[in-house]
């Protein structure tokens, strides 16, 4: 991949079989919280590549994915036994579906998709602006940072179905920009519910991952 060789600042565990990993930020790296980038190494003599969203509210110094591991991925093993000193490959950003400033916010994620949520939730937040965040995990991650978030203001609800009569009244009696990130199952879920809603779907900005791993 063309990428800048950045430094591996701290990788954490957020959830079950995640981790967030912190990088340096490199020059002139202008992202928005919802973009992505391609991380990349070299794994058992091979070059491996693959795309996460940011999950920072900003990248001044540093900035952050969510990476949800899969133990027999060919990457994300790899990205959690990192440890700081350690670099990878960066390039990006990429993505058009990212927070842009808007002063109310409504965010649907799934599985991975909460760690672009959390980024956007906390950098609205602080600018002042509502924040809701829908949230389908059966085993949620970044439950310290959605908590806090909560408690700053923040509507968060963590469900195991998006497509709920009580999210879809939610989301009816919400106001502002609608974000949706996840694997496509979800998203598919996930505009289903905002046209029950009554929301044009056609005015989300929406990320899908693709298809979720089998």
């Amino acid at each position: 991949m063309d990428g800048t060789a950045v430094e591996v600042r701290a990788v954490e565990s957020v959830g079950t079989d995640t981790v967030a990993l912190t990088l340096e930020t490199p020059p002139e790296f202008d992202a928005e919280p919802g973009q992505f980038v391609q991380l990349g190494a070299t794994v058992e003599g091979e070059e491996v590549a693959r795309y996460y969203t940011l999950s920072s509210p900003d990248m001044a110094d540093t900035f952050e994915t969510t990476v949800e591991v899969d133990p027999d991925g060919s990457l994300t093993p790899y990205l959690a036994n990192l440890e700081a000193g350690d670099t990878v490959e960066v390039a990006g950003p990429f993505g058009e579906s990212y927070y842009e400033g808007e002063q109310s916010v409504v965010v649907l994620a799934g599985g991975p998709g909460v760690g672009p949520a959390v980024g956007i939730g906390e950098r609205a937040l602080a600018e002042g602006a509502d924040v809701t965040i829908v949230y389908e995990d059966a085993d949620p991650a970044h439950e310290t940072r959605l908590a806090t978030l909560a408690s700053e203001g923040a509507t968060v609800v963590i469900t195991d179905d998006v497509s709920s009569d009580d999210v879809v009244t939610l989301l009816a009696d919400s106001l502002g920009q609608t974000f949706v990130y996840g694997f496509a199952n979800f998203v598919d879920e996930a505009t289903a519910a905002l046209d029950a809603a009554g929301l044009d779907t056609a005015d989300a900005k929406v990320e899908s991952f693709g298809p979720a791993p089998e």
